[in-house]
């Protein structure tokens, strides 16, 4: 399979692999990293350490939003040239942004010294020097990621934490103390930058319009601030409140969301251009955030598993004794509740990025908004460590609550696939049916299916050539028809009339396929009878072989005179509007690529209702979807394999 032909979603989770293998040994040289400086600098130094750091963490509100605005917009450029237009302009923003910012912590490094309780102001100013390179290293890091180009972002990530490790070591032992390890923090993304030249096509007019990117850019930035703050806020915070000590055991145990959250970016990252330089009809599809989404839970959930079945004496043999804490909240206690939380904040993160890549995401403020309100909880209850993480437990699951639910109803009521009413011929409605003859025809067509292996024998001749003017047939034929379909047939308002109608090849774009498994592969968001057809024609390496194997062999009997088949169903709510196919999906489909006259070969049966759009099989939204669960709880009491017994043993 080549990488165009391959799916969304097999995509984002090639890119997350690759990110995640990265991510995994950045991480792995990360905790390196903080257990050797937390041995070496003892509690209170490693709280030191670890506050000045997080101040280069609460600049890449800026870096990252360079980073991911870059990303997006190269991506969405068909040319090299194109691409390397739109990086230029925004690589020399990002340096302007840079300098200004390095140049303000430079003048205000003695208040902010004061605040954090720091020993020396020259923290702040030696830190200064490694933003001006951190933002440009974002609109860099964008290129790479808009191009695709993982490995070499993943490679890069491992640079500047073998760096960080190497020089802070290094210049410890050299007795540069806490002063050594912010120099060796700032020389680490200064050569993160350096060792990245991006390959730049020839030059060409900047395609992007300066308004549309300071716009972009200001968005994303009202993203990252809330993302940076609600990351970092509580270290800071926990720095001005509590003691020195405690200070330094709480950035221990924030150093684990930082690696979740390390892990779930990674999730994040190859999701994002791959979305931003995609189709619509190709990212409507739920499954492919649901991808993402599975993967932060799945890598998160070991994590969070992991820390809590370790033992207390694990983290004081890595971090030293001074990290000991006694009592039920214990250290993993403390670490695998900030796992939690750090998860439940991953999965909102996902949610409003995939928004981001192909829209204005209004969560973004919604985020900034909880960000302010983590700030001013943690203010007002901070007692202890575990009461500052359990309010932002809370707080991160109404957050997620609060962009989950409108991405839900917007993507699950918006009509992805449904045809449109438009300036459609009327479906020839040829006369009336009963429900009894649509039961059996729906029935014949299913009945070699397992679910009915034990009535093949008894029941076939009833199957196979129905009296319909027998009520004792049409009562079994029904309750083994509710063997395998009773949830399905429940849904079907209660008005729904039937009728026998007249379907022409100029009728099929009015029809549609209901979106299942094989048939999401070939539509491509477009689930239109005649989208389908194209997309067998087309596509057929995107669906498995059986399945290629049924529709070839039910298109070879069109060549009969007489098929055999079983008339396809079809319901809608009224011959003008779509319909949506019930059962038939494979015949009709067959018949399409069969040949022209093969429409004529097959019988058509329609349910119509004033109220269809009530039926998830219709109209699937989270209306409909709620209805359904609600009714197949109502009827999970009832049996119809006893029904059929009961009817197949007292048949008057």
């Amino acid at each position: 399979m080549t990488p165009k032909s391959k799916t969304l979603q097999s995509r984002i989770v090639s890119g997350s692999v690759i990110l995640l293998s990265g991510s995994g040994l950045t991480t792995a040289i990360n905790l390196t990293y903080n257990i050797a400086i937390a041995r070496f600098l003892g509690p209170k130094g490693f709280g030191h350490a670890t506050v000045v750091y997080t101040i280069l963490t609460l600049v890449s509100a800026v870096t990252l939003s360079f980073q991911i605005i870059t990303t997006k917009m190269v991506a969405q450029q068909s040319s090299a040239e194109g691409k390397s237009a739109v990086y230029r302009s925004l690589h020399r923003g990002a340096w302007a942004c840079g300098l200004f910012v390095a140049l303000l912590l430079f003048v205000f490094q003695h208040g902010i010294a004061n605040y954090l309780n720091l020993p020396t102001s020259v923290l702040v100013a030696t830190l200064a020097v490694g933003v001006a390179f951190y933002v440009p290293l974002g609109s860099r890091r964008g290129y790479i990621q808009g191009t695709y180009k993982f490995k070499m972002l993943a490679t890069n990530l491992v640079i500047e934490g073998l760096c960080r490790l190497i020089g802070s070591v290094a210049l410890y032992l050299a007795g540069y103390g806490v002063e050594g390890v912010i120099a060796a923090n700032t020389a680490a993304v200064a050569i993160a930058y350096l060792t990245v030249p991006p390959k730049l096509a020839g030059r060409v007019p900047n395609p992007l319009h300066i308004s549309f990117a300071i716009r972009e850019t200001g968005y994303a930035m009202i993203f990252f601030a809330g993302q940076v703050l609600i990351n970092n806020c509580d270290i800071v915070l926990v720095k001005h409140f509590f003691l020195a000590r405690e200070a330094g055991l709480y950035a221990a145990v924030a150093m684990v969301g930082r690696v979740i959250f390390a892990f779930s970016s990674s999730v994040v990252n190859s999701m994002f251009p791959l979305v931003a330089g995609t189709k619509e009809e190709e990212r409507k599809d739920l499954k492919v955030i649901a991808t993402s989404l599975l993967l932060v839970v799945g890598t998160g959930t070991a994590l969070a598993i992991g820390l809590a079945v370790a033992p207390a004496w694990l983290w004081t043999r890595f971090f030293g004794p001074g990290f000991d804490i006694a009592g039920r909240y214990n250290l993993p206690y403390l670490l695998a509740l900030y796992a939690v939380t750090t998860i439940i904040y991953s999965l909102s993160v996902v949610i409003i990025t995939f928004e981001m890549s192909y829209k204005i995401a209004n969560t973004s403020w919604v985020q900034l908004a909880f960000s302010g309100v983590v700030i001013a909880a943690i203010c007002r209850f901070h007692d202890s460590l575990r009461e500052v993480i359990f309010v932002q437990l809370v707080l991160m699951c109404g957050l997620l609550v609060c962009v989950a639910l409108p991405f839900l109803i917007d993507s699950l009521t918006s009509p992805k696939g449904l045809l449109q009413a438009g300036n459609y011929q009327p479906v020839r409605l040829l006369n009336r049916v009963s429900e009894n003859e649509v039961i059996a025809e729906f029935l014949r067509s299913d009945f070699n299916s397992p679910a009915f292996r034990d009535y093949h024998q008894s029941l076939r001749e009833i199957v196979v050539t129905p009296n319909l003017e027998d009520a004792g047939e049409n009562a079994k034929r029904r309750a083994l028809l509710f063997l395998r379909h009773l949830a399905l047939w429940r849904e079907l308002p209660s008005d729904t009339e039937w009728y026998e109608v007249e379907v022409h090849e100029e009728d099929l774009n009015q029809i549609r396929v209901f979106p299942r498994a094989q048939w999401r592969k070939l539509a491509k968001g477009n689930f239109s009878i005649n989208e389908v057809a194209e997309g067998m024609r087309s596509r057929q390496q995107l669906v498995d072989q059986p399945f290629l194997q049924k529709i070839s062999s039910i298109g070879k009997h069109f060549h009969q005179d007489d098929p055999g088949f079983s008339a396809v169903i079809l319901i809608g709510v009224n011959e003008i509007e779509p319909l949506t196919i019930l059962d038939g999906n494979h015949r009709l489909v067959a018949s399409i690529l069969a040949s022209p006259s093969g429409l004529n070969k097959i019988r058509f049966l329609c349910g119509l209702s004033p109220r269809m759009t009530e039926c998830c099989w219709y109209n699937t939204n989270l209306v409909t979807l709620f209805r359904y669960g609600k009714n197949v709880l109502t009827q999970v009491v009832r049996n119809p394999e006893t029904e059929l017994t009961r009817i197949l043993q007292n048949p008057g």
